[in-house]
């Protein structure tokens, strides 16, 4: 072999690659970038045992060392798959963006049933050496018979030399990083074995983590000998690889402690298995949330061919599913794209979409086939299904009718379901409750009318009421506190002169705290009164809270009523007392106090009206003491 210099030269064609050179944006990169070289290497050899090309044994011992030599501040990646011969470092090394694993595909295409085991695609991964070395070195040897050993050197421009190496005696390919100065990090053990779990955590070739001068135990073992066994960094099989039936529950379960870091259990889960029309793998876990704050922490692993690409790529996985955590592999992506790539590219759109149809599907069945099961999780994955409802009209046709809506009884149906129920006694109304605790006078009331309302208690449900409002045109949601006019038309009397009598006497103590009144005769006797609020008046202020500041040209302030229960003891009580001018004082004072705990129990006080209270309260027990 003769030395040779020369200059590097660039596949125009093949350019465009490296102007998102940006997308190297992570410095450790390098690493899963030369793994994925020595597999594909392997890959490569595998294959051409298979096709018959070549003779040796599919289970031989391939693997991938990486050695760190702190002495030379250098870290070295080593292979035992394919080799090169000059011509092909020429051909794949000097010329960048010149992609060999493309190069390879076509060459056997004819014979190969698939190309997604063999992960390259750009030919660029290679030259990402040069983001952390001032000098990169390749050795290699080609499994071609008679092969010449070849060394290949580059000092970080565009400048290389070739000679024959005396490094390499057996087929594969070392590659040597003499590491710069603001990147000796990697040298660290823990660092690197970090990246390496980051990047490269299930790749189908065994990755074994040494220091320099640091040996695999190859050799048989001498009697009595004690012989450390290396352990491989990675797990070549991993569960998503498995077809599901093949899979236990521990085995997900594990699966899901192991990648997540996490003692806790999941739900349940989707194995997703597709070979057509695209090939895609991976399992999506529904966590157990304390809260739904926790909706933040969700992550789903994107893998191309078993090598990590990036957490949560909104574009290839939905962004409601990034609520969940999992791990999806899908080859027909590259390793590296850009976003607006995929943002295009009608197969990520394919893909997303059936990621979503599984989901739905995964759901159905549970509904289907394990109803109780489905009502117990439903508490945990019901704002994610509701999210997912109003980020994608999809998945919401796909999984309305299984939608469940947990009533003040405990039940879980769905809104078909209630409405049927509910329809002798309030036709195409739904009604809700936001806060078990506060309204509770409410959900009482309702239960002594044998009357039923679900309880949607989260903060997304305000914008899934309007969705369904919208979705299912006819129905109408409104809170507990809302209308009682059904639960009144049972005491559909004439307004008697009482009643007339008791409403005069509240608005003339009261004055104008409450614009509407109504006096009936409610079942409860400890109920005094109640405020009613205006479902569509309450709406509008809510609304007009969030955008604060911001002016709407018009007032909007929830219209409430006071309904007086004159079945009362107190009301019955006052209402003796209104013509005694010598208890006019305490009347007033009894009926503001009964206003405020009417509105204390719908909603908090302001500080003005918490300190009337206060004031009352103290006149009430003076008044009580005297006595």
């Amino acid at each position: 072999m003769n030395n040779q210099k020369g200059s590097i030269s660039i596949h125009t064609e093949n350019i465009f690659p490296i102007i998102k050179k940006w997308l190297y944006s992570d410095k450790d990169i390098f690493v899963r970038e030369l793994i994925s070289n020595g597999c594909d290497a392997v890959n490569k050899h595998k294959k051409l045992i298979s096709l018959g090309e070549i003779e040796g044994q599919k289970d031989q011992d391939y693997k991938i060392n990486v050695y760190i030599d702190k002495e030379n501040s250098a870290l070295i990646f080593e292979d035992n798959g394919i080799g090169m011969t000059e011509e092909e470092v020429q051909k794949y090394i000097n010329q960048v963006a010149f992609s060999g694993a493309e190069d390879f595909f076509n060459k056997y295409k004819d014979k190969m049933t698939e190309e997604n085991d063999i992960i390259g695609h750009f030919g660029l991964g290679f030259y990402s050496s040069f983001m952390v070395a001032e000098k990169v070195q390749i050795d290699t040897l080609s499994y071609q018979e008679n092969a010449t050993p070849v060394r290949w050197i580059s000092e970080g421009g565009t400048e290389y030399e070739i000679t024959e190496s005396d490094n390499r005696t057996t087929r594969g390919t070392t590659i040597t990083l003499f590491l710069q100065e603001d990147s000796k990090e990697f040298l660290e053990e823990y660092t690197l074995r970090n990246i390496i779990e980051k990047y490269c955590s299930f790749l189908p070739v065994n990755i074994y983590l040494n220091t320099k001068n640091e040996e695999i135990q190859t050799e048989e073992p001498k009697e009595d000998e004690e012989v450390k066994v290396p352990t491989p960094i990675n797990e070549t099989t991993p569960l998503w690889q498995k077809s599901p039936k093949d899979c236990t529950d521990e085995e997900y379960k594990e699966f899901y402690r192991k990648v997540f870091k996490t003692f806790d259990e999941p739900l349940f889960w989707i194995h997703l298995n597709v070979d057509y029309p695209f090939n895609l793998k991976g399992i999506l876990y529904f966590p157990k949330l304390k809260n739904e704050f926790e909706l933040i922490e969700g992550k789903v692993k994107l893998y191309n061919n078993q090598v990590f690409v990036a957490d949560n790529i909104k574009e290839v996985i939905p962004e409601f599913l990034l609520l969940l955590k999992g791990v999806i592999d899908c080859p027909d992506l590259p390793l590296n794209v850009s976003r607006s790539f995929l943002q295009n590219d009608r197969d990520v759109s394919k893909i997303s979409k059936h990621i979503v149809k599984k989901v739905a599907d995964k759901l159905k069945s549970l509904y289907k086939n394990e109803k109780e099961s489905y009502e117990k999780f439903w508490d945990d994955i019901q704002v994610f299904i509701k999210f997912g409802c109003l980020k994608d009209e999809s998945f919401y046709d796909k999984i309305k009718d299984i939608i469940l809506f947990k009533t003040i009884n405990s039940e879980y149906i769905t809104i078909d379901e209630y409405l049927e129920k509910c329809k002798e006694k309030h036709e195409n109304k739904v009604f809700y409750v936001s806060n078990e605790e506060q309204q509770s006078q409410y959900i009482k009331l309702f239960k002594d009318y044998e009357l039923d309302a679900v309880i949607l208690d989260s903060t997304i449900d305000n914008h899934f009421i309007s969705m369904m409002e919208y979705k299912k045109q006819g129905i109408n949601f409104n809170r507990i506190d809302a209308d009682l006019s059904d639960v009144l038309k049972e005491n559909n009397e004439e307004n008697s002169e009482s009643k007339i009598e008791i409403e005069a006497l509240f608005k003339e103590a009261v004055g104008e705290r409450i614009k509407t009144y109504s006096v009936e005769s409610l079942k409860s006797e400890e109920t005094t009164a109640i405020i009613l609020v205006s479902e569509q008046s309450r709406r509008m202020a809510e609304m007009k809270s969030q955008f604060a500041g911001m002016d709407f040209g018009m007032s909007f302030e929830e219209e409430k009523t006071l309904v007086i229960n004159n079945n009362s003891p107190v009301i019955k009580k006052i209402v003796t007392l209104k013509d005694d001018e010598s208890k006019k004082e305490q009347v007033e004072l009894i009926c503001n106090q009964i206003v405020d705990i009417a509105l204390l129990a719908n909603k908090e006080l302001d500080s003005k009206e918490l300190d009337d209270f206060i004031k009352r309260n103290n006149k009430l027990m003076n008044m009580i003491i005297s006595l």
